[in-house]
Parts: C-alpha cells; sequence; structure tokens
C-alpha cells in the first residue's frame, strides 16, 4: 500500500489566533472542513466567521481553524483516528443520528484531504480559499513549496551530513 498524506497545523506567527474564533492547535490534523459552511448565505459571513470560511482549514482535535498546512506522512491508525473523530463531531454538532450514520461522510472528508496531498511533496504547505457561489462553496487551493516558505527545520528526515550530491575519497 502507498503512503498515506494528510496534513497538520501549522504557525509561523500569532496571525490565527486573532483572526479565528478558535485556533487550532500547532501539528493536529486537519480537514478542509468546508462542510461547516454548507448552508451560509453571505449573510453569515462577517467577522471571524468570515475568515474561517475564507481561508480556514479545520483541525479535528480542537475543531478551530488554522490558515496553513503542511503536508506530512500519515499511519493507517491516524487516519482512522481522524475519521472517529470527525465521525463523532457530526453527531456531536450536526446532530447526525450515530457514529455509524456518519462515518462515511467522514472518510469522504479525510479521503478528500488524502487526495489533495497525495501530489505534494512532505512540507509543502496548503492554503484554501473559498467563496460562496450560486451553486454552493467553491473551494480552491494552493500549494507553497517547502523551500519557498523557509520552514527547513520542519522537515523531518534528510541528514545532515549527506548533502545529497556524494563524495570520492
Amino acid at each position: 500500500m502507498s503512503d498515506l498524506f494528510l496534513a497538520r497545523a501549522i504557525h509561523f506567527d500569532e496571525s490565527d489566533r486573532n483572526v479565528f474564533h478558535v485556533p487550532a492547535r500547532t501539528g493536529e490534523w486537519c480537514v478542509s472542513g468546508g462542510f461547516e459552511f454548507s448552508n451560509w448565505s453571505e449573510a453569515d459571513l462577517t467577522g471571524k466567521a468570515r475568515q474561517a470560511f475564507t481561508n480556514g482549514w479545520l483541525g479535528v482535535e480542537t475543531f478551530g481553524r488554522v490558515t496553513f498546512v503542511a503536508v506530512t506522512k500519515a499511519e493507517p491508525f491516524e487516519v482512522d483516528a481522524i475519521v472517529t473523530r470527525l465521525a463523532h463531531h457530526f453527531v456531536d454538532i450536526y446532530g447526525a443520528p450515530s457514529v455509524e450514520a456518519a462515518r462515511p461522510v467522514a472518510e469522504e472528508e479525510v479521503s478528500q484531504m488524502m487526495a489533495l496531498c497525495s501530489d505534494q511533496s512532505p512540507n509543502t504547505l496548503i492554503t484554501v480559499t473559498r467563496e460562496l457561489t450560486d451553486g454552493g462553496v467553491r473551494e480552491s487551493y494552493r500549494s507553497i513549496e517547502p523551500q519557498d516558505a523557509g520552514i527547513e527545520q520542519f522537515a523531518v528526515h534528510g541528514s545532515l551530513d549527506d548533502d545529497g550530491h556524494g563524495h570520492s575519497h
């Protein structure tokens, strides 16, 4: 089975604390969370709610929002835990009849996120932009290559003594 990739919340400064009602915690797994806005109209899009709508990823631990996520390899057990958390969220917040009933919806949400991340290199940053159209919420994504983002310290692989060029002695 090929590697699974999802994305974790990452912060470069304190701005998310100021722009979102609830900021996601650094390092928590995230999904798009566009479902939160499926019944919204322009009238809902004010202040911090507008910011969450326009640019927020959804953390699946705090259910807070974050502007940047970084693509990271995920283990199958982690993916399963994320799906379960989301399914519970759908029951607790959205009144799904049961976790079992909510699970396929949660799986779909996580699958979409994995599909989005699967084309990216590890540590790539992704931002989301949403707009309200007549057909509902439209999401678009932008990838920022790791070297552009200045997050080399975020990388979790590679060693300092191998620059990849090889040496002849």
